[in-house]
């Protein structure tokens, strides 16, 4: 097995910590564990340097994750192995999400069952994330919002200007991953019930996940955005004119500006897919070169 990373975000965890850290260290003794204290109150660094495991400081909260892509940056590993500090997964889990990673996968994801979500309200929240990030990115994606998850850390990194500083980080990494043509596995678990009060905010933090999935699928398949909305303002300016023609045998200016805005939406989607093959471009010369890095001779 690959050695790991394991990186733990963490906001005033320091009584769920003091559980976890000792189980992690069980199932995986040689990995490298990492805390990220975002700005705790508590004695999260005290339990950090009990349990002796690597603790990396925010002088205030900053985010899950800008936690979490502090601690892909000071990971010693390839493998990156994400988890929350509140207990909700289980740590005999990451050997089944690394050994995904050994089949040829490029990032698992632990996919909680639909038993394991906080409430109905985040159940349903999640069922729309998960197929509107599904048809934006072309893919099947069981659980868009997962924490848990390992990954291979040249990939997790090249997109590290893209993950906001908040809860969404997840959503961010797997839309990026699938529209770059990087591997997805999914594993099912069960999460477990966490400690403690939940920091996300279900409408903010809901608004704010919405508003993701639409810029990272923008920037990554444009037209699968773009080109339903010109079809649209096509439609509706073809029904309109045929009611204008019926009705009073004219082609009005309202037909026309929504003509035209379709055939503009259209047009800036052909751009925006343009500005898109650049990332493609980018992942095609970094395969290139680990191949290189692997086998000298290939081409």
């Amino acid at each position: 097995m690959s050695q790991v990373s394991i990186i733990l975000p963490a906001r005033n965890e320091a009584r769920n910590l003091e559980k976890l850290l000792p189980e992690i260290r069980h199932h995986h003794p040689d990995a490298e564990i990492i805390v990220v204290n975002d700005g705790s109150t508590d004695d999260t660094a005290a339990v950090c340097a009990r349990f002796e495991v690597r603790c990396i400081h925010h002088p205030y909260s900053m985010g899950n994750g800008a936690a979490v892509k502090s601690g892909a940056r000071q990971a010693s590993h390839d493998v990156l192995v994400f988890l929350d500090a509140d207990g909700q997964h289980d740590p005999a889990v990451i050997a089944s999400l690394v050994a995904k990673l050994e089949e040829g996968y490029e990032m698992a994801v632990g996919a909680r069952t639909w038993g394991s979500h906080a409430s109905p309200q985040r159940l349903a929240a999640n069922w729309i994330y998960n197929h509107l990030a599904s048809y934006m990115a072309g893919h099947r994606i069981a659980d868009l919002t997962s924490g848990f998850r390992a990954v291979r850390a040249r990939h997790f990194r090249r997109f590290l200007y893209l993950y906001p500083n908040g809860f969404s980080y997840p959503t961010t990494c797997t839309m990026a991953f699938f529209r770059s043509g990087l591997p997805v596995a999914y594993v099912p678990i069960a999460a477990r019930s966490r400690s403690g009060k939940s920091h996300i905010r279900l409408l903010e933090d809901g608004v704010r996940f919405f508003m993701i999935i639409l810029k990272v699928g923008t920037l990554f398949s444009p037209m699968r955005l773009f080109l339903p909305v010109s079809l649209a303002l096509f439609m509706t300016g073809a029904l309109y004119y045929l009611y204008t023609f019926i009705n009073f045998h004219r082609f009005t200016n309202m037909s026309a500006v929504v003509f035209l805005s379709a055939v503009l939406t259209f047009l800036i989607g052909i751009l925006a897919e343009l500005v898109s093959a650049l990332h493609y471009k980018e992942a095609d010369a970094e395969r290139r070169l680990v191949r290189r890095d692997d086998d000298p001779d290939a081409p």
